[in-house]
């Protein structure tokens, strides 16, 4: 028996535990589970798995070949904090059954190989990822789509345009306006509380919480920030991260939200990814040149801005992810980087430590599968060092404000999930080395999002008959 396995059968017995549950992630990048008495499982259950029915998992097995094996990490143990029994969490990998390899489908065995790819590269030992997933706290929404109408409504205390509304215990009248929240002190935030149980349960559970905040939108926008960790560690904590957030926020009647766009008006929700790499111990990013980058970080952009618009597929997954990603506005569509202007889709963060350096990539948001979208960034950060990929020269100006003959110069992101797919089917090849990602994984990916780009293109929306109905 090894050693994590040992400890968490120690865990099991000294924590009193009725109930094993096993979790892992589907492409979606949805958590799935399933439960298992305490009494069904030993230590050969860590050294065998468990089997389960791949062909009801969406874009993974036929009903012919559907048998799957669930592949417990006992590294990944924890107590859940939010059961009414002593259950135990653990995260899974699939394996195939007949070949005993991480499933090519399986995000998990995804991001495994692309930690196993940078290793045999001999370019590091280690990459560190530091995403800052941005969310809504609300207290109401209702919506509906269907043959007689579709309709969405939002509600919050917090929000501007509860200004005039009369409560039963009255209007307190303390509240962000549109842009407008973005630091002030409670009674204006008034999600300080809240956020600072989701802090206590996320440590709870042994993630390193450095700051929470309410973020800029009204209505109840607000950020964690948790420390950095290794690619599928941290595509782990990200997991576990929504999972605290939207369960604490059930228990104190509120709903949380990861869409990116869900108030027209208002700013979205991003997930901005810092990103390293390391060899001994040794910060690979951190140099002489262009803000203390090293020219590994700059080649590690070249090949981001290279490959951007195939990781917006990964990295913004979602047709809402576009409502955010608009040109025009303050988004971070401009494949440009540059030190401390967060006008640049790649933002160098000033630090004093060297050993803090990194590359913070600005356009993904939390719709995103975080073992896809990491290990992607990953790889086409690893093209750029491999080609290297020169990412020119540094933008000095606020890309917002240029003229048009500099702006047409500058690439920009995918402004559709559409566009991103395509993109994704033209540009994979830096994706498949290593047999990191495989074809068959993207292609069954890009026909799932294929399917939520028609359905959207096919649905009548409320603001075609403000604009159509009396055409």
């Amino acid at each position: 028996m090894s050693n994590a396995t040992n400890k968490v059968m120690t865990m099991m017995e000294e924590n009193g535990v009725k109930f094993v549950d096993f979790r892992f992630t589907d492409t979606l990048g949805k958590q799935q589970h399933v439960t298992y008495p305490a009494g069904h499982i030993d230590e050969e259950t860590f050294e065998d798995g468990v089997m389960f029915d791949g062909s009801s998992i969406a874009g993974w097995k036929g009903i012919n070949a559907s048998d799957m094996i669930l592949m417990p990490d006992p590294e990944s143990a924890n107590i859940d904090p939010f059961s009414e029994e002593p259950t135990l969490i653990v995260v899974c990998d699939i394996i195939e059954p007949d070949t005993m390899q991480g499933y090519n489908r399986d995000p998990r065995s995804v991001a495994r190989r692309a930690e196993a790819y940078i290793q045999s590269s001999g370019l590091a030992d280690a990459a560190l990822f530091g995403p800052e997933n941005e969310f809504f706290i609300l207290d109401d929404v209702r919506w509906g789509s269907d043959m007689s109408g579709s309709f969405v409504k939002i509600d919050s205390k917090e929000a501007a345009w509860n200004a005039e509304r009369v409560y039963e215990d009255g209007n307190m009248g303390h509240r962000p306006g549109v842009k407008g929240g973005y630091f002030p002190v409670p009674p204006v935030d008034s999600l300080h509380d809240i956020r600072q149980a989701m802090c206590l349960v996320l440590e709870e559970m042994g993630q390193n919480v450095e700051v929470h905040h309410h973020e800029v939108a009204t209505a109840g926008q607000c950020e964690i920030g948790v420390a950095f960790n290794t690619l599928v560690k941290k595509a782990d904590e990200v997991q576990d991260l929504k999972y605290v957030i939207h369960n604490v926020a059930h228990a104190y009647g509120k709903t949380a939200t990861f869409m990116p766009k869900p108030i027209v008006g208002d700013n979205g929700s991003g997930m901005h990814v810092h990103q390293s790499m390391t060899r001994d111990g040794k910060n690979l990013f951190s140099g002489d040149g262009y803000a203390g980058l090293s020219e590994m970080a700059l080649y590690y952009i070249g090949g981001i801005i290279k490959h951007a618009r195939a990781l917006n597929a990964f990295c913004n997954p979602s047709t809402n992810s576009y409502k955010r990603l608009v040109p025009g506005f303050e988004a971070p569509v401009k494949l440009a980087y540059s030190s401390r202007n967060r006008s640049a889709s790649i933002r160098i963060p000033f630090v004093s430590n060297p050993k803090a350096r990194r590359v913070e990539l600005r356009f993904p948001d939390s719709t995103a599968n975080p073992y896809l979208a990491f290990a992607a960034m990953l790889m086409a950060g690893i093209d750029g060092i491999q080609n290297k990929i020169h990412p020119g020269e540094a933008a000095s100006k606020n890309l917002y404000d240029l003229p048009p003959e500099e702006e047409k110069n500058i690439p920009e992101v995918a402004f559709s999930l559409d566009e991103a797919l395509k993109a994704l089917d033209e540009d994979r090849e830096f994706l498949t080395r290593g047999d990191v990602f495989s074809d068959d994984l993207i292609d069954a990916y890009i026909e799932l999002k294929g399917e939520e780009v028609q359905l959207l293109r096919m649905t009548t929306h409320p603001v075609e008959f403000d604009m159509y109905y009396s055409v």
